[in-house]
């Protein structure tokens, strides 16, 4: 008798303890959760309510109206802080309560495939949207809890499905954090023709180093990139448009190279085929790897010069001038400089180059890299670049390798941009202010406006502008 009770308990009890409930919680309570995890529903509306009893109904709507006026006031009369600030959150808000919420969420889940019947009690598990952010008006960012027994695979599997029934342009699904992915949803393309390279300005004066204009931003306003004040990466693959780069940022400072304030050490180890054109422009041009190094010496020996210069003037930082000019070391495929040469060449280029990224700064020696693929491996000094541009790339992994950890998820979709010429150009830059990605498109310069810099911008014949894969000891000018 006692086998059998004790028998009875072991079988019996474990059921007991972990019997599964068969029907979902009270809706009283489903609100009540709902609720707390959004106390905003109702906070808003209490605080409403308080303002109305102590100032009265009137003074209310008139401060409610005060307030939504000057909103739309500072929309209008400053764009760029209001995009900044107060744009995203907005949009953020407005799209969490009129797209990802409620039953029109409920039914595109279900449509997509993404939602699971609770096996014991029937109930409908929806994915549940824990925050949305809107970097643009064109990208948002949706960070979902999946539901138990999903994982981040099953949602990439269905991402094609989930922009056709959004009807939107694409959308990337990456894994945020553990039972939680972060769905970029990219509702269209901002740009739908080419922009044409930005006009040369007259005089030098008229050039501002520090917002040098490259071609347009989602926003439709002028997208710029500093000369001076760091250093410039810009990564994308072959076809993606880091020539509009290169020679927008050449045609911006035209006037500058001109004069002597501005002086171009240009590195093409590719031989020189996409950069001969504008070698007239340049103070230094070198096309092989002992030219490069050379190249890279003199330059790093004319940055100590400086140095020693503002040491004996005591001036900590250099003003572009025709006496201090902006010096800029410019690399056109840098793999072939930092990985892919001979390995005592590519160690000495790498040391060279770290020496002057980490140094060149306060007396204006600056270094732009153009390459394909930015990984360690092949670009080992990458951390010192201080300005990224990444435009269209073939690997999601590229994208923060180039922008920092984090920036795909937050709306950088550069391995989805197409690699045809229609989206050359097509970028994103990481805003300083937001840490928000910012879409842009460079200019399309074609080889005519490559020869009006030429004709119009080019040094003066007696400028000492040596090229060294004709002759180190031969001046341009007197050639």
């Amino acid at each position: 008798m006692s086998k059998r009770s004790s028998s009875a308990t072991r079988i019996n009890g474990p059921a007991r303890h972990g019997t599964r409930a068969t029907r979902p919680p009270g809706r009283e309570f489903q609100a009540a959760a709902w609720l707390a995890r959004h106390p905003g529903f109702i906070a808003a509306p209490l605080l409403g309510l308080g303002l109305a009893l102590s100032l009265g109904p009137l003074i209310t709507a008139a401060a409610l109206a005060v307030l939504m006026a000057g909103v739309a006031v500072w929309g209008r009369a400053h764009p760029a802080s209001f995009d900044r600030f107060a744009a995203p959150h907005l949009r953020a808000a407005w799209r969490r309560w009129t797209v990802y919420r409620g039953r029109r969420w409920t039914q595109l889940m279900s449509d997509c495939g993404l939602t699971r019947e609770h096996r014991h009690s029937g109930e409908q598990l929806v994915p549940r949207v824990l925050r949305v952010r809107s970097s643009s008006s064109t990208i948002d960012t949706v960070y979902v809890r999946m539901v138990r027994g999903q994982d981040v695979a099953f949602w990439q599997e269905r991402a094609s499905v989930l922009y056709e029934a959004l009807i939107a342009h694409r959308v990337a699904i990456t894994r945020h954090r553990p039972g939680v992915v972060a769905v970029v949803i990219e509702w269209e393309l901002p740009f739908t023709r080419t922009i044409p390279a930005p006009d040369i300005p007259e005089q030098a004066d008229d050039v501002d180093l520090g917002a040098v204009e490259i071609g347009d931003n989602e926003r439709g306003e002028p997208f710029t990139a500093p000369l001076v004040g760091g250093h410039r990466l810009v990564a994308g693959a072959s076809g993606s448009g880091k020539g509009s780069i290169l020679w927008s940022t050449l045609r911006g400072v035209g006037p500058c190279l001109r004069d002597g304030v501005v002086r171009v050490w240009m590195v093409d180890l590719k031989g020189g085929v996409e950069t001969e054109q504008g070698a007239p422009l340049f103070h230094r041009y070198a096309t092989t790897m002992a030219e490069a190094l050379e190249l890279l010496t003199e330059f790093r020996d004319a940055m100590r010069d400086r140095q020693d210069d503002m040491r004996e003037q005591n001036i900590r930082a250099a003003t572009p001038s025709i006496e201090t000019p902006v010096e800029l070391l410019v690399i056109d495929e840098m793999a072939m400089l930092t990985a892919y040469g001979d390995r005592t060449s590519v160690r000495e280029a790498l040391r060279l180059l770290a020496e002057i990224m980490t140094q060149g700064r306060a007396s204006l020696f600056a270094v732009h890299g153009y390459l394909q693929e930015p990984s360690k491996d092949v670009l080992d000094v990458r951390e010192l670049f201080t300005q990224r541009i990444c435009l269209g790339v073939t690997a999601a992994s590229h994208v923060d390798m180039v922008l920092g950890e984090g920036a795909r998820e937050r709306g950088a979709l550069a391995d989805e941009i197409p690699g045809d010429a229609r989206h050359a150009g097509i970028g994103f830059v990481i805003d300083r202010g937001s840490r928000l990605p910012v879409r842009f498109r460079a200019a399309f310069v074609s080889d005519d406006d490559i020869a009006e810099l030429v004709q119009r911008c080019a040094p003066p014949p007696d400028a000492d502008v040596i090229d060294l894969h004709n002759d180190g000891d031969t001046e341009r000018g007197a050639a």
